[in-house]
């Protein structure tokens, strides 16, 4: 499949939010692998339609529904992913399932290789689970700027052991305006007087990449280039688990207890900082994948991405919000937990400062749990991130080559020379980080990593994941104006 080929089945409609329920027809079965555990009937998922309240507003936005209306999937880690996906909406869509590493056929990516699950369609995926974690689920099209995401949840046996209470949070951004128009205004603004990058300037920033992290760098000019650009586009809403702030969630919790908190970022285009406020907590796992701690109450985490953070409740109770706060702006979104007999009182929309712009610092202090086996790379490849907003164009350099052979270790060199962000995601494989900026680390295992402007990675993976699989930006305007690439494996495609 060419490039042309994916960004066209990439447009897929956001835009015809009407519809009515579909009859279903008969299951098919999808990459049935023989390893997996299945059970006698598969669980039945739904894509949907949903209405929801967005600042007085009636929205109707997509959804992903067991039969009993709840978001999303919990499974047990170990367990067969068996699933019969139906569509009861009435445009082609497909599912991606962010962080599981299913075989190449049940990817979730248009024609790549699967079809469009057509309306009233039902198919049936088949493989194994594999570990625990926080992982989701979304549209790899233009439908997931409405809300064709929810979490996908595997709990470990010592998951379900620990005397602690789990709260979800799916965050996401939020328009009233389809996604087709805000691509289009997008390339229409660039059109109209937005300058071309000069990236023999930019390579002036090199080395200084690392003043931005944690600043309030929104706008930032270096010498002799243009601002660093934190946000394209400016959304009517930020949300947490569908609602804004000021109308939030509230999550009972107990006096002096345990929570963990499974984040995900599944904004098609904005970053936030997680701020526990009076709250101390300890950072465990990203992209499901385990960390030793580390203690906090600010954690940054871009589209795509997963944090799990423990909290501790006092013995005294009260209310503690639990805010995303809006990269190098002042809105945020969040969550309330509170005690029995706790006030919860309005929080405001927007804070008092902007939120941090995030960078490499919290990459660089991850240490993995289960970090790969030591081992020589057996093929090495350098690609470069670019991008042109005179014509809001982005892509990766040096992507043609990348053809790997079962059973290698793969290192794979990312340098960002544009001036946004770009957090890259692998399908069908974890990578852990062994190189931030130059210098060689044992970093976190993971399947999405922030490249800030002018920063750099090394990401090695094992090739044991036979197929054709996406390398690509999680901002989903940057991925659908070319910036995605492929990992080919020998003898495939």
């Amino acid at each position: 499949m060419k490039r042309r080929e994916f960004l066209n089945g990439l447009m897929v409609g956001a835009a015809a939010l009407v519809g009515t329920s579909a009859a279903l027809r008969p299951r098919r079965s999808l990459a049935q692998d023989a390893a997996a555990k299945t059970s006698a009937e598969p669980r039945d998922l739904s894509v949907g339609y949903r209405t929801i309240d967005v600042r007085g507003r009636s929205a109707r936005v997509f959804g992903l529904v067991g039969p009993d209306g709840t978001p999303g999937l919990t499974l047990d880690a170990g367990s067969g992913f068996d699933v019969a996906l139906s569509s009861a909406i009435n445009e082609p869509t497909l599912i991606h399932w962010h962080g599981l590493t299913p075989p190449w056929a049940a990817d979730g990516v248009p024609d790549n290789p699967a079809a469009l699950l057509k309306p009233s369609e039902t198919r049936r995926y088949t493989f194994p689970v594999g570990a625990g974690g926080t992982h989701w689920m979304h549209a790899h099209t233009l439908q997931e700027q409405n809300l064709l995401a929810a979490p996908l949840i595997v709990r470990t046996a010592e998951d379900r052991k620990r005397d602690e209470q789990e709260v979800v949070v799916l965050l996401h951004d939020f328009s009233f305006t389809s996604a087709e128009e805000l691509l289009a205004k997008l390339k229409g603004n660039a059109a109209h007087g937005a300058k071309p990058m000069d990236h023999g300037a930019m390579q002036r920033m090199s080395g200084m990449q690392h003043m931005m992290s944690g600043s309030d760098a929104a706008g930032m000019a270096m010498p002799g280039i243009g601002a660093m650009d934190l946000n394209d586009l400016d959304y009517d809403a930020y949300l947490a688990n569908d609602r804004t702030l000021d109308d939030p969630e509230v999550v009972r919790v107990e006096k002096d207890a345990r929570v963990r908190l499974r984040i995900i970022n599944g904004a098609t285009a904005t970053a936030f900082t997680i701020d526990t406020g009076q709250l101390s907590g300890e950072l465990v796992a990203v992209d499901g994948q385990g960390v030793q701690s580390v203690p906090g109450t600010s954690f940054p985490v871009s589209m795509g991405q997963r944090l799990d953070i423990r909290l501790r409740l006092p013995k005294e109770g009260g209310v503690f919000p639990v805010l995303a706060l809006r990269e190098g702006n002042l809105e945020r979104a969040g969550i309330i937990l509170a005690t029995a007999g706790a006030t919860v009182r309005k929080i405001a929309v927007e804070g008092d400062a902007k939120g941090p712009v995030l960078g490499l610092d919290l990459e660089q202090r991850l240490q993995p749990l289960r970090p790969l086996k030591a081992r020589q790379a057996d093929r090495r490849f350098d690609l470069s991130l670019t991008g042109d907003m005179a014509a809001y164009t982005w892509g990766v350099d040096g992507a043609d080559g990348l053809v790997v052979k079962r059973s290698e270790r793969i290192e794979v060199a990312i340098s960002n020379d544009s001036m946004m962000a770009h957090p890259m995601h692998l399908h069908g494989h974890h990578f852990q980080v062994v190189g931030i900026n130059g210098t060689p680390v044992a970093g976190a295992v993971r399947d999405t990593v922030l490249l800030p402007p002018m920063a750099s990675v090394v990401l090695a993976f094992d090739a044991d994941n036979p197929g054709r699989w996406p390398l690509h930006c999680h901002h989903l305007y940057h991925m659908a104006t070319g910036m995605m690439a492929y990992v080919t494996y020998d003898g495939i495609g």
